[in-house]
């Protein structure tokens, strides 16, 4: 209403323009008919234009996977710094692991060993947690970037990035943080095709090698090409690196 309100006081009748205001901005052909497509450009269309969808990033990893964390710290945490704003960003930390139900709980195996099955749950209970992108995956980063195991490296990077550490902990001994887990199993058991390896990356549910292969080498073109909407500047300065190795399924 009060765009049309608008748009006429911006206009004085035109002639052989026979049709009512209200109606003026409903085609080009009326607009143009009308003689207001610059004013209904301005004050309808690009009002009502949907914005367009950021790019869905899903990483399946593990967290002492060591070309996770290379991908992590080379490729996926620098873009996401440069495009959070068109990357709607998900981690899924459990890779390689599997799990067996024993009673009313689940027990994990993870690939590279107990302390990973422990920084997996970290990680997830401060995604729960958080609830925040912008929180958990700094918190993340850290942990994956820290030379020492990630139940050492968490304590040192909640503080860094004001993580409540002690409801973490609190999560990961409780059911609902193994439950936690127990999802992130079944997210990356229902990926179609079956992930063969870690890092593997999906871009709105959709994975390739090709795909994979371009997300470990230059992940900013990847989601630069990928997004719909209008170019950001980050785009415009993208810059080959050597693809980085997996982590293989036994």
């Amino acid at each position: 209403m009060w765009q049309i309100y608008t748009l006429t006081c911006l206009i004085i009748a035109v002639n052989g323009c026979d049709i009512p205001p209200r109606m003026w901005c409903d085609s080009l052909e009326t607009a143009k008919q009308c003689q207001v497509v610059e004013q209904c450009a301005k004050s309808v269309w690009k009002v009502n234009e949907v914005s367009p969808e950021p790019v869905k990033l899903t990483l399946y990893m593990e967290s002492l996977c060591p070309d996770c964390k290379n991908f992590i710290k080379e490729q996926l945490f620098p873009v996401w710094a440069q495009l959070s704003n068109i990357i709607d960003l998900e981690l899924v930390p459990y890779g390689n692991a599997m799990e067996r139900k024993k009673g009313d709980m689940w027990e994990f195996d993870c690939q590279h060993g107990k302390e990973e099955c422990i920084g997996n749950l970290i990680e997830t209970c401060a995604i729960h947690i958080s609830n925040n992108v912008t929180r958990w995956f700094p918190f993340i980063h850290c942990i994956e970037i820290a030379e020492d195991l990630p139940k050492a490296s968490a304590i040192r990077c909640a503080q860094m990035y004001k993580i409540d550490y002690s409801a973490v902990q609190k999560c990961m001994a409780s059911d609902k943080g193994n439950l936690l887990e127990h999802q992130m199993a079944l997210k990356t058991n229902a990926l179609s095709p079956p992930h063969k390896y870690v890092p593997w990356v999906t871009l709105n549910g959709v994975h390739t090698e090709s795909m994979e292969k371009e997300a470990e080498s230059n992940l900013l073109k990847l989601v630069c090409d990928t997004y719909k909407g209008p170019t950001p500047k980050a785009c415009s300065q993208l810059e080959d690196l050597e693809s980085l190795s997996r982590c293989y399924r036994d």
